[in-house]
């Protein structure tokens, strides 16, 4: 059979990793804390409230602590793919998954996801359903993780593997690039799309300590087409060795880089600001521009 091009991840080791990630969840929760922080710290520069909002993918209600006493937000339910992750929520939560959202057109007036999307197959398929959820003039807001997360790692085992065993497999998972975020919301018809980036460095003992930190996080290599079957150990101690050299700072610690991107858009709705129709424009480009006007027939003369 020819594999679905669409197929990325392989969801159903992500949902057991959820489950086993969820047993231990607070010692791994630094990230997705500083990224829920982060991603409410955005929500507060939108002044208006929301009766109805969803976190997908709560984790360990980490958006929710981070909203504290805020009353931007009169009602909150939780999704998650991991029941263990749901059952860890505070609040009404819900085992969904993101690529087949099980919630009603039009119920939400706003949606937040943090550190959440990118293990998703279709992004632009869930970003329309999104969108199908969401009131007239409700807001998304999320945070995912962008495709030069880890770039550190990424050649550390690339450079092992060429060395060691002689070729290369998808060791750390494809992610989504910053130029093509805003791209992928306007094309699941959200108003006003938005898109930028952050960058957070973490620091760890070593490369191995690093791995064992994405493992126990759920968050390591998800690629459908990875290798199968037990990596050699000599590969990943050799990883390390590179990373070091490369990578790490003074004190012998090493660097990791998570580059965080960060979505905005609006459902559609007829008091959102529009662009003006062609011949609408109150004043000229030429005027603005100091120039003068010419048809699309005529040629500029070279002075």
């Amino acid at each position: 059979m020819t594999p679905d091009p669409l197929l990325v991840f392989d969801r159903d080791v992500l949902r057991l990793r959820r489950e086993r990630a969820a047993r231990r969840w607070d010692r791994q929760a630094f990230l997705k804390r500083e990224i829920a922080a982060r991603l409410v710290e955005r929500l507060g520069d939108v002044r208006r409230t929301f009766p109805l909002a969803l976190d997908l993918g709560c984790h360990g209600d980490e958006v929710a602590q981070a909203l504290g006493a805020s009353t931007t937000i009169d009602r909150l339910i939780r999704a998650d793919l991991g029941f263990g992750f749901a059952t860890l929520a505070q609040g009404p939560a819900v085992v969904a998954d993101e690529e087949a959202l099980p919630f009603a057109p039009q119920r939400f007036d706003l949606v937040l996801s943090a550190m959440d999307l990118h293990w998703v197959n279709d992004l632009p398929g869930t970003l329309i359903q999104i969108g199908r959820i969401l009131k007239p003039d409700g807001l998304f807001l999320g945070a995912m993780l962008g495709g030069a997360t880890l770039w550190q790692l990424r050649q550390a085992l690339g450079a092992a593997e060429s060395e060691i065993e002689g070729g290369l497999s998808p060791r750390v998972s494809p992610f989504a690039n910053l130029r093509d975020a805003a791209g992928l919301l306007q094309r699941a018809g959200f108003a006003l799309p938005v898109a930028d980036s952050e960058t957070i460095d973490v620091e760890y003992p070593d490369a191995l300590s690093l791995m064992r930190e994405l493992g126990a996080m759920g968050e390591g290599n998800l690629v459908a087409e990875r290798r199968r079957g037990l990596a050699r150990r000599a590969t990943f101690v050799r990883a390390a060795e590179i990373y070091a050299e490369r990578f790490a700072h003074p004190s012998g610690r090493i660097a990791a880089s998570f580059e965080v991107l960060f979505l905005h858009g609006w459902a559609p709705h007829a008091s959102q600001p529009k662009p003006l129709k062609p011949g609408q424009a109150a004043r000229r480009l030429a005027d603005a521009l100091g120039t003068v006007e010419q048809s699309t027939g005529e040629k500029a003369e070279r002075s």
